[in-house]
């Protein structure tokens, strides 16, 4: 009975499953070519469409859409990244005004605004150690005059990519082998060492910067360039950053050795503790700005999220104090949605390709996530009144009463502004899939080195250098060679750490442009 059922007693099965055996082989064999989804194949996977070298990013790119939409539905419910989180209630003070900048009330002299501010580590689960190795998220919620404005960043002034097209790819090179749900550094430097403008944000990652010692002591940074517009009209490229007042504090190597084996939650513990005993955390704001016309003075591009404005000064805004922990973290940590797309007049995102893709892919995530009506929830609902034709949608508990669902109306006006119009950006060329410009991809790497002290260096090397061994050798010796690029010192000495071939590291190296 056993022979009877099986495919072989009856050859035309036999037959069927060996045409399917070639027909997978095919498909096999035709794998190295990549598609989206439907089947089509990409052109390129690299940079994202633009209107322009210096334009915007294009709706029509499907490749970039689809890519960042299936990435955003990866985990359901927990976020794909930064699900590690807490999360506090503040308020930020205006001390100087940056009213000639900005018509946004939130710049406006004395301005008090109320805070939510959530701070997160990126790759791993909702409950890992937070004494890993990570950027931090830094994400504050503004819930101002105008409507909520949320300031999305990390702790590290710059970030690994600058094209969000390969946003998912990234993540998916840090998150554990999803054969053995192990971390895999062998895989992640694959990815880097394609990567070459990775180089200075995977010095600051493996520094002791990458392990910082509280929420309360490390800095935040926008990473992106955002646009600030006047009363007038006038733009302005700006950079923001968080100065803790505290100071800055990192672990070393064996610090987080002696913290790992006793506490997972320290930063946590951190930052709850030292709010419920009235010893409020404190951050200082500052902006970095560049007029467009000067934008192109730079030997880099400013609105590349890899690199940071050197020698562009600071200029005081104002300062935040975190004075109230969540009633419910799930209510309030975990259910807010913080999206980089909102904005409120006066203030506009910049042309970096980075910042463009985030535009669509945090929102969507958040709808995703919590709901089309995530904002109708108190942690993110805006102070100020809603008033659209939106509707429906799962847990909807607005108070829509009117019959009027569109616009525009005279049974019942929505007026629109026309003072929180977009500002105009001048456009020339073709749409294009391309490179930046003006790269620079290892300079500021070098100088970062060289700004740490001897004991930061040698920790960098020997935390860096200890990654870095378990890469395949062809990765590992193109990665020894953006460090070497960035400072000789600095690729010599992993290079001794990851047992690399220093004589191969300086032959790659040479090949590199600046």
């Amino acid at each position: 009975m056993k022979k009877l059922m099986s495919y072989g007693a009856f050859p035309p099965y036999r037959h069927a499953l060996g045409m399917l055996t070639l027909s997978l082989l095919g498909v096999c064999a035709q794998a190295a070519n990549l598609t989206r989804d439907n089947g089509a194949l990409v052109g390129d996977n690299q940079n994202s469409q633009t209107a322009g070298a210096h334009g915007p990013t294009l709706l029509q790119d499907v490749q970039l859409i689809q890519k960042l939409q299936r990435f955003d539905r990866e985990r359901i419910p927990e976020r794909v990244v930064h699900a590690r989180g807490t999360g506090a209630h503040g308020v930020f003070t205006v001390t100087d005004s940056l009213s000639d900048l900005s018509k946004a009330q939130v710049f406006a002299a004395g301005q008090r605004t109320p805070v939510f501010v959530r701070f997160s580590s990126v790759v791993h689960g909702n409950h890992s150690p937070e004494t890993l190795r990570d950027p931090r998220g830094f994400a504050t919620k503004f819930y101002t005059a105008d409507g909520n404005w949320d300031l999305v960043g990390n702790n590290l002034p710059t970030f690994f990519i600058r094209d969000a097209i390969k946003f998912p790819d990234m993540v998916h090179a840090f998150k554990p082998d999803p054969r053995t749900n192990l971390d895999n550094d062998a895989q992640r430097f694959d990815f880097f060492s394609h990567v070459p403008e990775a180089t200075r944000t995977l010095t600051e990652l493996y520094a002791n910067s990458g392990t910082p010692a509280s929420y309360r002591e490390m800095d935040g940074n926008s990473v992106h360039a955002y646009k600030l517009i006047n009363a007038e009209g006038e733009v302005s490229y700006v950079k923001f950053q968080w100065k803790s007042v505290q100071g800055v504090k990192n672990l070393r190597p064996d610090d987080v050795n002696k913290i790992q084996s006793n506490e997972y939650s320290h930063m946590t513990k951190d930052l709850v503790a030292n709010i419920e005993k009235g010893n409020f955390p404190k951050w200082d704001l500052y902006v970095q700005v560049i007029k467009p016309q000067d934008l192109y003075k730079f030997e880099f591009d400013p609105l590349d999220a890899t690199k940071i404005w050197p020698g562009v000064p600071q200029r005081k805004v104002g300062q935040m104090v975190l004075n109230r922990n969540p009633g419910n973290v799930f209510q309030e940590t975990e259910q807010v949605a913080m999206a980089p797309s909102n904005l409120v007049p006066g203030i506009e995102a910049s042309e970096d390709r980075l910042l463009q893709g985030r535009l669509f892919s945090y929102v969507d995530t958040q709808m995703y996530r919590v709901g089309a009506n995530a904002l109708q929830l108190p942690i993110n609902a805006p102070k100020v009144v809603v008033n659209n034709g939106n509707q429906d949608g799962v847990m909807n508990f607005g108070q829509s009463r009117g019959g009027v669902n569109y616009q525009p109306s005279r049974l019942a006006p929505r007026d629109e502004t026309p003072a929180a119009r977009s500002s105009q950006l001048a456009l020339s060329g073709t749409t294009q899939q391309a490179q930046i410009s003006r790269e620079q991809n290892f300079k500021q790497a070098g100088d970062l080195y060289r700004s740490y002290s001897k004991q930061e260096r040698k920790d960098l090397i020997a935390s860096f250098g200890a990654s870095l061994a378990a890469a395949d050798d062809e990765s590992k010796h193109i990665i020894l060679s953006f460090l070497y690029k960035a400072d000789p010192q600095y690729g010599a000495g992993v290079a001794q750490v990851a047992g690399g071939d220093l004589a191969r590291v300086k032959a790659l190296a040479a090949k590199l442009s600046d």
